[in-house]
């Protein structure tokens, strides 16, 4: 079986090594936050950074104070992102690589990997089976729900190996945006345009 590996964090803007073919698509009932905390790559032990994480949407949506009743979703209840196929050759160094890139509180998962016909009418699997890492609420680097301005303060502050966590946002957003035009990511925008910068000169609106 080919081995898939699924983005939606920096995998999107920066591929996993050895990958030999990518479908852009998207996976259903969760959500893209900025509820993980990062000591290892946009921040520090001493001062962890925020990267995104998905989490399955009704728990979030519990997290933000939302009910839903049965079987109810959200239009946003999903994630776009790109499934990356990895050289068979290469599987074993590639999982060794995502395991420890992942791993401060991530859990892997597999998952189907979604995206509209060329027609746009109907939805269909573009990967059956993808290899996701979520973080989960009891993970000790789930940070939960925070309100758009703490969040935003602590990207713009925070830095670390990877380099600085308003890069990543900054970077994500971008590649968001101009990979799927169709998508309207409100919760990712939103921290966009809260916490807006420079790329090329890092001044943010906390400096």
């Amino acid at each position: 079986m080919a081995y898939w590996v699924f983005g939606y964090g920096s995998l999107i803007f920066k591929p996993p090594p050895h990958a030999v073919e990518q479908r852009s698509g998207y996976v259903k009932g969760v959500v893209r936050r900025f509820a993980q905390s990062s000591n290892d790559h946009r921040g520090t032990p001493g001062c962890p950074g925020r990267v995104v994480t998905v989490i399955e949407a009704r728990e979030w949506h519990k997290l933000e104070g939302i009910t839903l009743g049965e079987g109810e979703v959200l239009p946003e209840d999903y994630v776009w992102g790109m499934a990356y196929r990895i050289d068979p050759e290469k599987e074993r160094d590639v999982r060794h690589y995502m395991e420890f890139r992942e791993k401060n509180g991530y859990t892997c998962h597999e998952v189907p990997v979604y995206s509209m016909s060329p027609d746009g009418k109907t939805e269909e699997i573009v990967v059956k089976n993808s290899t996701i890492w979520i973080g989960k609420p009891d993970d000790p680097a789930f940070v939960g729900y925070e309100p758009i301005d703490v969040l935003a303060k602590t990207i713009a502050e925070r830095t670390g190996p990877s380099g600085p966590n308003k890069e990543y946002l900054y970077k994500l957003a971008e590649s968001v945006r101009h990979l799927y035009p169709h998508v309207k990511d409100d919760y990712l925008f939103n921290l966009e345009m809260v916490q807006p910068y420079d790329l090329a000169t890092e001044t943010t609106r906390y400096e």
